[in-house]
């Protein structure tokens, strides 16, 4: 499927190296004020070429939005937003016209569609991402009017990582090329990423979201638990291998007494003294932060010579050409965001409809 969502649902299309790629909105609440400018800064965040440590495909991802707005305002039909593409080499990608990249989906859509489109990777390129923070830049405008907040940032590479986010102060994100609001440690993932592409190799990462002020109640009932659906949408973004929130993977090290989070009243609201939750309790929110984390895998394109196979089944070597991220965590940060919003504000319009009053 090439969309997502239920009421507030988007759908994308375009390839790599074809002419443009874009999104549909469909379901956005008549009225909201769509701010062009916010939307090309988050399309700026994920751009190519910001940095040395990032591919070097050169995309200005500017947007045209040809339908679903009048005056400043969404009218309420489905929203059409088109991303020209500009700088394809798509010559650098004839190589493996009839060869497949250990590790890309070059093999399971030839496999699946019997045809594929090989210029850039086609429709499984992380160029189609760009499409999304469109989107997720349009659902935090309407989020924005709830008083959430979602903000994402590089918590790892490698072997590198920051305290946890309640340690760290997350203004400071956008402060380096990396994205990690802890500046030391910064330092040492910038090094070590440039390390690794002067190697001709690639490394892996983590990025960490933080949904904040959310209200109590988002979320529905067995399937559609709000942490499964974030999973879902954190899940079908390029290069992830895994998902996690709150206490994860590292909750299973505590007993039941040291993991419930209690409740209290502060403020004159209910609230909890710890959050293993992750904000999230049987599957619908808390009001507590939801925080969670999403590892990507190092790049599968590396600038050396693999041994594959080609259409046949025949032995052949494939070299790595054309441009690619020697990391992807820095410019992944804004799709983990997008992506969250768009879960979110999907699941405020749903909660509408919850109860009679």
């Amino acid at each position: 499927m090439n969309s997502y969502g239920t009421l507030f649902r988007i759908s994308t299309f375009g390839e790599s190296h074809g002419p443009a790629i874009g999104v549909i909105i469909d379901g956005c609440p008549a009225g909201l004020s769509i701010d062009e400018n916010f939307i090309q800064s988050e399309l700026n965040r994920r751009k190519p070429g910001q940095s040395k440590i990032t591919t070097q495909r050169k995309e200005d991802d500017t947007f045209k939005i040809l339908s679903g707005v009048f005056e400043g305002l969404s009218t309420g039909t489905p929203i059409a937003l088109v991303i020209e593409n500009q700088d394809q080499r798509s010559k650098d990608y004839s190589h493996i016209q009839n060869t497949f990249r250990p590790s890309h989906a070059d093999f399971t859509y030839e496999s699946k569609y019997g045809v594929r489109d090989y210029r850039g990777g086609g429709r499984s390129s992380a160029r189609e991402t760009a499409a999304r923070v469109a989107a997720g830049a349009i659902a935090k405008l309407l989020l924005k009017n709830s008083g959430v907040e979602i903000s994402a940032f590089v918590s790892q590479v490698g072997e590198l990582k920051v305290p946890p986010y309640t340690e760290l102060d997350l203004s400071k994100t956008e402060e380096t090329i990396i994205r990690c609001p802890d500046p030391a440690t910064a330092e040492k993932m910038i090094a070590l990423i440039d390390e690794v592409r002067l190697a001709r190799d690639t490394i892996g990462g983590i990025v960490t979201g933080v949904i904040k002020n959310s209200p109590v109640g988002l979320g529905e009932p067995v399937f559609d638990k709000l942490h499964a659906e974030l999973g879902k949408a954190m899940l079908s973004i390029n290069a992830v291998k895994g998902f996690e929130y709150g206490s994860g993977f590292e909750g299973v090290k505590l007993r039941g007494s040291q993991h419930n989070d209690e409740f209290v009243k502060e403020g004159g609201r209910i609230r909890t003294k710890t959050n293993h939750s992750g904000g999230v309790q049987g599957g619908i929110s808390n009001g507590e932060d939801i925080y969670f984390n999403v590892a990507f895998k190092p790049v599968a394109t590396i600038m050396q010579d693999q041994p594959s196979v080609d259409k046949d089944g025949n032995e052949a070597i494939v070299s790595g050409k054309g441009r690619h991220d020697p990391c992807v965590v820095p410019r992944a940060v804004p799709i983990v965001e997008a992506m969250a919003a768009i879960v979110m504000a999907d699941f405020l319009m749903r909660n509408k409809v919850a109860k009679l009053s």
